[in-house]
């Protein structure tokens, strides 16, 4: 089984982690290094419940996960060594209070050799792991929550803008913002 409370480092030295949400535009810290980086067999998906962050436990909000299949463009940022126990410490109690992600080595490619790198994965078995969920429901649910971290739609926003800045189109996101723009606008 994964660690789903820490995230684990055998080897020595510098280390790379995978960001594919608000990690790439709100890291907490600052990367050594930064490159444009491509996963594959996961893809960026909103399937996790936010009780905390973007939503409540009454009005759950919905965060993107590492969910199998597919790939995804991110980045990846490369951790100093002698910052890396700070910052792993950082990530699992920003990323893991609940247990929904677990710690994963993964392969990257960027353009120049792949990279040997972590990052968090969704936790299909978890309960805040949301499966099926439509396009609509996706969309009225983050219109409409606000956690810790301030309203879903931000969230979103910030991501779609930030995959924007990096040239990585992602279409899907794009047409879910639209669609939360508009549910938005009819709350209001």
């Amino acid at each position: 089984m994964q660690n789903r409370q820490q995230i684990i480092v055998d080897e020595p030295g510098d280390i790379w982690f995978f960001a594919y949400g608000s990690l790439m535009w709100d890291s907490g810290f600052t990367p050594a290094e930064t490159r444009p980086a491509l996963l594959r067999g996961w893809h960026r998906r909103f399937c996790v419940s936010s009780v905390i962050y973007r939503g409540t436990p009454e009005r759950p909000g919905l965060s993107l996960g590492l969910d199998r299949g597919g790939s995804c463009k991110g980045l990846a940022l490369r951790i100093a060594a002698a910052e890396r126990e700070t910052v792993l410490a950082y990530l699992a109690e920003r990323e893991m209070p609940e247990a929904i992600y677990s710690s994963r080595k993964v392969s990257l490619a960027t353009d120049g050799p792949m990279l040997s790198a972590y990052t968090l994965v969704v936790n299909r078995d978890h309960s805040l792991y949301v499966s099926g969920l439509g396009f609509e429901e996706s969309a009225a649910r983050i219109a409409g929550c606000s956690g810790q971290r301030g309203p879903n739609i931000d969230y979103l926003a910030q991501t779609v803008r930030h995959l924007d800045d990096l040239g990585i189109r992602d279409g899907a996101m794009h047409r879910l913002l639209d669609r939360v723009h508009d549910f938005a606008s009819r709350a209001i």
